[in-house]
This record gives C-alpha cells, sequence and structure tokens, in this order.
C-alpha cells in the first residue's frame, strides 16, 4: 500500500512558480448554490515544494474522539492562524494571487492556512464540510492546493447522491465556493492501490474551518 514519492515527468521545473489565473479557471455548479474551480497544474515546480514542506513543517499527529474511543487521526496536521508566518514563500504568493483573483467575489481575504500530509494509501479524511463556524450558515470558499502523488478528492451532496471524482496532485488546485460547505461533502478515501505521498494546502478566509 505504501509507495515512495515519484515526482511528476510532466513538473521538471527546479523552483516553484505559480501559473496565472483568470481565463484558466473551469468552474463547475453543482446545484443548491454550490460550484468548484479547478485549475490544472497551477503550481509549477510542485514537487520542489513537496519536498520543501514534507522536511520542514512541523507536522503533528494527533488522536480525536471517536464515539467511544480515541483514534489516531489518519494523517499528519499543521494549521497556520492568521499573522503566523507561512512555511514558504509561495504559500505567501499562492495566497496573495487567490485574493487577487477571488477577493470580489469572496468579499474578504484568504487569512489561514491547514495543511495535511497523506503519507500513503491508508492516510484520508472522511466525508465532511468544512462547517465549524461561518461555514455552516454562511456561503464561503476553501481554496486547496495539492503537491506530491494525486489522490482522489469525492463530493456527493449532503444527505446523499452520487459523487464525483477530481484527483489532485503535482500542484493543481481547486476551489469549492458558494454553498459547497454545507451544501455539499468532500473526501480524501482510503485505497489498497500503491499510492504515494500528498500534502494538501487549503487557504480559508477568517472564521472557516
Amino acid at each position: 500500500m505504501t509507495a515512495a514519492f515519484q515526482a511528476s515527468l510532466l513538473d521538471p521545473d527546479e523552483e516553484s512558480r505559480l501559473g496565472p489565473l483568470g481565463g484558466t479557471v473551469r468552474r463547475t455548479h453543482l446545484g443548491r448554490g454550490a460550484w468548484i474551480d479547478l485549475r490544472p497544474g497551477w503550481l509549477t515546480g510542485a514537487d520542489i515544494l513537496f519536498e520543501r514542506l514534507a522536511e520542514t513543517v512541523p507536522w503533528r499527529a494527533e488522536r480525536r474522539r471517536m464515539y467511544d474511543r480515541v483514534v489516531d487521526v489518519p494523517r499528519l496536521l499543521k494549521f497556520y492562524d492568521e499573522g503566523e508566518t507561512l512555511p514558504d514563500p509561495v504559500l505567501d504568493d499562492a495566497r496573495r494571487a487567490l485574493d487577487t483573483h477571488y477577493g470580489q467575489e469572496l468579499g474578504e481575504p484568504f487569512r489561514t492556512a491547514g495543511l495535511c500530509f497523506y503519507r500513503d494509501g491508508r492516510d484520508s479524511v472522511a466525508w465532511h464540510g468544512d462547517t465549524i463556524g461561518r461555514g455552516s450558515a454562511e456561503d464561503t470558499m476553501v481554496a486547496i492546493i495539492s503537491v506530491g502523488s494525486p489522490r482522489p478528492l469525492l463530493l456527493r451532496p449532503r444527505g446523499g447522491g452520487p459523487s464525483i471524482r477530481r484527483d489532485l496532485g503535482h500542484g493543481d488546485l481547486i476551489v469549492m465556493g458558494g454553498s459547497c460547505q454545507r451544501t455539499w461533502e468532500h473526501a480524501v478515501p482510503k485505497t489498497t492501490r500503491p499510492s504515494g505521498p500528498r500534502i494538501s494546502i487549503q487557504f480559508r478566509p477568517r472564521g472557516v474551518r
């Protein structure tokens, strides 16, 4: 199940650089006021950034109560709150670019960054929406950059229904907007197939978790 990280042959850059947004972003309307934007390969040199983050971020293994027992969270985590220094200058550049592109539509800047390290196919995140705080009642946005090996992100309507799948890695950007956090759910499922490591970087506005 565990596989070593394999760099993409399509991303040989030795420096991490952001491409344009603008007309390169593809929006899909999901219904019920929800939408997703996808910009494949927004970050070139993403494999270099993956290696830097994997080595330098102070990753934490957490445990959480589930029903009547405490279990390991199946991924490593690090959260950067407002005012905290991000672990790489490229992430500052990414947040500024997202603010420029989405600022008018969102009506506020992205403030925080949450990082998740999926070490192999055993690491995952269950179905959920980012509804701790304002996301439970207000339209908002969550922007995710994926670096490392691709993993599927699944989305489905809250309450049940067919799911859609987007395979994200090697610098891809996905933005979940509108009512997506409260009317849809998303997950990164476990897999028994060989799967290399992946890091996701999630930018959120104030009060959204």
